[in-house]
């Protein structure tokens, strides 16, 4: 049946091809996306309809004590006390007036900031390439895409060289995740669908081909858009407690117009003369100054905001912020700077945590076995990293590390150039560059450190090149196992002299492993004292991450989040329904940091607190935390 398959990164690709009725070689014909268009709809997302004017005035006198000034107003003209309806009036339409304005600036700043660009994607189309706006693909298209790209639709991989992306928005995945063709398990999470590109990442390295698969609101992206919708629209604590207030006015108002009323007759007053008293009397205590100071205070607060660049759409939010109890925080690009460098390197089998003092040190990267690991690292790496990094953040991580120790990529190629690179290869889960020396040939291997140990038969250390005997292999596979637990990316790094230039397949093998490089995301350095802060104010913070529970546990632990506790981790699949039992909304409640967590499992998370009395604010830079 045509149609896009139900679960594409499972699938094989001719199967998703024979679905999607494309010929994968020329693509779509020339009048097929029309009508496939007529079918899927736009690859857009569905936009959230804009506050207009008259939105936004009637928002300000939904207030239920706007209304009780409203109806002292209307009672006071009634009764022929035109002064004080006249005053209740002007204070409605001042406070109506100033939030309308200072909302409606926010509001039309915001639209702003979503109109901003149009993106283009290369597509081959009746057997040629061509460029077309992003909004025109349909199911079945092929996509073409490389190095700088964002993806525009999910696509199902076709062909990959050396491909990789960034998916930390989506996914909270902290590293480029590889990508290839090869099918994936049908129930494997959103971060290990390796055979799949999805809207809204980008492309850090290599090319490829994709076919589209899911566009506008069947993208993952358009599901977390969905689920944004459906969340609840609450009243803020400020609006529940003017609304208490405000019935709670509106009983005594009552209750002394009843007894005015009711005294009065029993001492023979008129029962006119009495019913103007008593409606007087509750009209009096009608608080007509506190919506002007209401407004006028969330105003202040939001324009104090506006002058550290925080926008805020709605002036009740400002006072929400003000009574949050609970901050779920994302990790990557929110505590961390999402920007890899090098923490620590594994240099004959031990760890060595780069710090500025190590660095200096005779252990450090100026011992000649550190320093071959450094150079070999940077000359493997394909990237520039000042002013501007520019090329696959592990690379360009491993550039800056040399950079910091005096080992520049550019005079290295001066000494050794380069005559070939062999790409990465999600097979092998290697790379390499090959260079000129004096001697003949120099080969500069890196990847993944499992990978690149089962290929080597000696190792470097400060005494030399030694055979990998099995107890030595252990010792190197142990480390590599650490450093992982403490939450590092790592990347082993060997060499190989040769007399000639090899293929793939000839040069990974017989190599020397130099070490490894220990890769981690680092806090922001302003991190600690924001949460020092907060705890201080008596709010908690909570981290849920897409991201891997080891690295999101030593993020958390070097931030101090725990504060001295052990700090309880759990994983996002494990956050039960909302209609589960008390007892396991316990754990989950109790837990520091939700890990791997998906964004319907953040906003079940989100809803948990709530329901447990906690005023929630969200945190992150990723729209999987919208």
């Amino acid at each position: 049946m045509f149609g896009p398959p139900t679960a594409p990164w499972s699938s094989e690709i001719a199967r998703c091809a024979a679905l999607l009725e494309v010929d994968l070689e020329t693509g779509l014909a020339e009048d097929e996306p029309a009508r496939r268009r007529a079918r899927f709809g736009a690859n857009a997302l569905r936009r959230i309809e804009a506050r207009g004017a008259l939105h936004i005035l009637g928002a300000q006198l939904k207030s239920a004590i706007v209304a009780l000034l409203a109806v002292g107003a209307a009672i006071s003209v009634a009764f022929g006390q035109h002064v004080e309806g006249a005053a209740i009036a002007a204070v409605i339409v001042l406070n109506t007036a100033l939030g309308f304005f200072t909302e409606l600036r926010a509001v039309r700043s915001m639209e702003a900031l979503r109109a901003l660009g149009e993106v283009t994607t290369k597509v081959r189309r009746a057997g040629r390439p061509r460029a077309i706006a992003a909004t025109e693909l349909v199911p079945g298209d092929v996509v073409l895409v490389e190095a700088g790209d964002v993806i525009s639709a999910d696509l199902r991989v076709t062909e990959a060289s050396a491909l990789a992306a960034d998916e930390s928005t989506l996914t909270g995945e902290s590293v480029p995740v590889d990508k290839s063709g090869q099918p994936t398990a049908e129930d494997a999470s959103l971060a290990e669908r390796t055979s799949m590109l999805f809207k809204g990442t980008t492309i850090t390295r290599g090319t490829g081909e994709g076919v589209v698969v899911g566009t506008g609101m069947e993208t993952e992206l358009g599901r977390i858009s969905a689920l944004v919708e459906e969340a609840d629209d609450q009243d803020t604590p400020l609006e529940r407690r003017i609304a208490a207030l405000s019935r709670q006015l509106g009983v005594v108002s009552l209750g002394f117009v009843g007894l005015a009323t009711g005294l009065g007759i029993a001492r023979g007053e008129s029962l006119l003369l009495m019913l103007q008293s008593a409606v007087a009397l509750a009209v009096a205590t009608v608080p007509e100054g506190l919506p002007v100071v209401a407004t006028i205070a969330l105003a202040r607060g939001m324009w104090r905001m506006a002058r550290h660049n925080v926008l805020v759409e709605r002036l009740s939010a400002v006072e929400t912020l003000g009574s949050t109890s609970l901050v779920l925080t994302d990790k990557t690009g929110t505590l961390t700077e999402n920007r890899l460098r090098a923490a620590e390197l594994v240099v004959d089998a031990e760890a060595v945590v780069l710090t500025e003092a190590v660095v200096l040190s005779d252990r450090g990267p100026t011992s000649e076995a550190a320093r071959r690991l450094i150079e070999t690292a940077v000359l493997a790496s394909d990237a520039v990293a000042t002013p501007e990094p520019v090329g696959d953040p592990i690379d360009v991580a491993l550039v800056a590390l040399g950079e910091q120790v005096g080992v520049r990529r550019a005079a290295l190629l001066v000494e050794t150039p380069e005559l070939c690179e062999l790409a990465f290869d999600p097979r092998t889960k290697l790379c390499a560059t090959e260079h000129r020396t004096a001697d003949g040939v120099r080969i500069a291997v890196k990847g993944a450190p499992e990978a690149v140990l089962a290929r080597c038969s000696h190792a470097l250390g400060d005494g030399g090149a030694t055979p990998l005997d099995p107890a030595l292999r252990e010792r190197w596979r142990r480390a590599n196992e650490a450093a992982a637990a403490r939450g590092l990316r790592v990347i082993g790094v060997a060499t190989r002299d040769v007399d000639r230039a090899l293929t793939a397949d000839e040069a990974y093998a017989e190599l020397t492993v130099l070490g490894l490089v220990g890769l981690l995301d680092p806090p922001r350095p302003t991190v600690k004292r924001a949460l020092d802060a907060a705890r201080d104010a008596g709010v908690r913070v909570v981290v849920a991450t897409g991201d891997q529970a080891p690295t999101a546990a030593a993020v958390a632990t070097a931030v101090g989040l725990a504060e001295g506790a052990t700090l309880r981790v759990m994983a996002g699949d494990d956050i039960p329904e909302l209609d589960a039992p008390d007892a396991k909304h316990g754990e989950v409640l109790s837990a520091d940091v939700i890990a791997r967590a998906t964004p319907a499992q953040k906003l079940r998370l989100l809803r948990l607190h709530q329901r447990a009395g906690a005023v929630v604010a969200m945190l992150g830079d990723g729209v999987n935390d919208a």
